[in-house]
């Protein structure tokens, strides 16, 4: 990755009493024992921003203690980071905002890290925000890269704006530590060494259950919740406006279904109430990075096109071989979705039968 382009201005020295923040830290999400993928992910950009300042990477693993615990700090390790802070408490078994805080402004003032990094997940969309608010520094959200200003060590946070149309880089200057979110699934996942050696910290809060006003009655996992888990597929199918009407969208669920693959859609589907929003794909929506994604009557707007562009293998189809789409796509068929939908669902459903029978 090249050095971002430098800011217009005077030139920006950090105050001297801001000195003192050093480490790029991730906090790692965790819930019940299952860590979410976005911050191994975040842990790999961790590292290599970390490299270009010269420090260590941090990574905040907070629950109550359990041996699930010490092995998400070993896998932190494995995955890049020098330092894990390990902060325990039976208040901080499931996560709540204000005990989560509470305790992360603590940390983050007692070690002061100059970079701190969250996916943006629900919990971490809302745990960011409070920490920043809190801290009164500033928090770039739904970042697509990262990167370090060599000369004054600020990080340069990029994320689309005005609806996707343009990408903006921004600075958090005279605050620390320097916050920003990304979705899961827009960094790669770091190979993971076993043979990283890293400390652990023990950190122990004083929390009172008695003093947090939030209760947690019940937990639901994602996996049983009934929506689309587009995050995670290998396979996404997804439709456009150019399938014409609602009905034509058997012909998407058709061939994920052969294909084992989850249905995407753009944003003017769900807006016309052909699909949920758990199943948008793009800058209002999921982002994604399956092993193949094939995109029937997708124009190819930047708006979609930030969800998906780092898909391993891009499909298109449509009937404009002037659409945006084939700009970026792998793979290109021009032709009506309508009619190259089926043929593919019949050609995968006979190719992978003879594959089972076969095996």
């Amino acid at each position: 990755m090249s050095e971002p382009s430098k800011p217009q201005g005077r030139k920006f020295q950090l105050p001297e009493h801001l000195k003192v923040y050093q480490n790029v830290w991730v906090i790692v999400e965790q819930e019940r024992g299952i860590v979410h993928s976005v911050s191994l992910e975040l842990l790999g950009e961790a590292r290599k921003l970390a490299d270009k300042l010269g420090v260590e990477v941090g990574a905040v693993v907070l629950g109550a203690e359990s041996p699930d615990l010490n092995r998400i700090c070993g896998d932190a390790i494995g995955y890049g980071a020098d330092i894990v802070y390990k902060v325990t408490d039976p208040a901080l078994a499931d996560y709540r905002t204000d005990p989560y805080c509470r305790v992360m402004t603590e940390v983050v003032n007692t070690h002061k890290p100059e970079i701190v990094l969250l996916g943006a997940t629900t919990l971490g969309r809302d745990l960011a925000g409070a920490i920043a608010t809190t801290l009164a520094t500033g928090l770039t959200a739904d970042c697509t890269e990262l990167d370090i200003y060599a000369d004054n060590r600020s990080l340069a946070a990029t994320r689309p704006t005005f609806g996707g149309t343009l990408l903006c880089t921004i600075q958090t200057l005279a605050y620390r530590p320097q916050m920003a979110t990304v979705r899961p699934r827009v960094m790669a996942m770091p190979d993971r060494d076993d043979a990283r050696t890293g400390r652990v910290v023990e950190i122990r809060p004083v929390l009172r259950e008695e003093d947090i006003v939030t209760k947690v009655l019940n937990f639901i996992a994602d996996r049983e919740q009934n929506e689309a888990q587009l995050a995670f597929a290998d396979i996404i199918v997804s439709a456009g406006k150019g399938l014409g009407k609602v009905e034509n969208m058997k012909l998407v669920f058709d061939l994920a279904r052969v294909l084992g693959a989850e249905v995407g859609v753009t944003r003017p589907l769900v807006q016309a109430g052909w699909a949920t929003n758990d199943r948008q794909v793009g800058q209002t929506g999921k982002t994604v990075r399956p092993k193949l994604y094939i995109a029937a009557g997708i124009s190819g707007a930047i708006q979609h096109r930030v969800g998906m562009e780092k898909s391993d293998l891009i499909l298109a189809i449509n009937t404009d071989p002037n659409a945006t789409i084939f700009d970026f796509a792998h793979l290109g068929l021009v032709g009506d979705a309508l009619k190259i939908l089926p043929a593919l669902t019949d050609a995968f459903g006979r190719r992978l039968s003879v594959n089972r029978m076969a095996g």
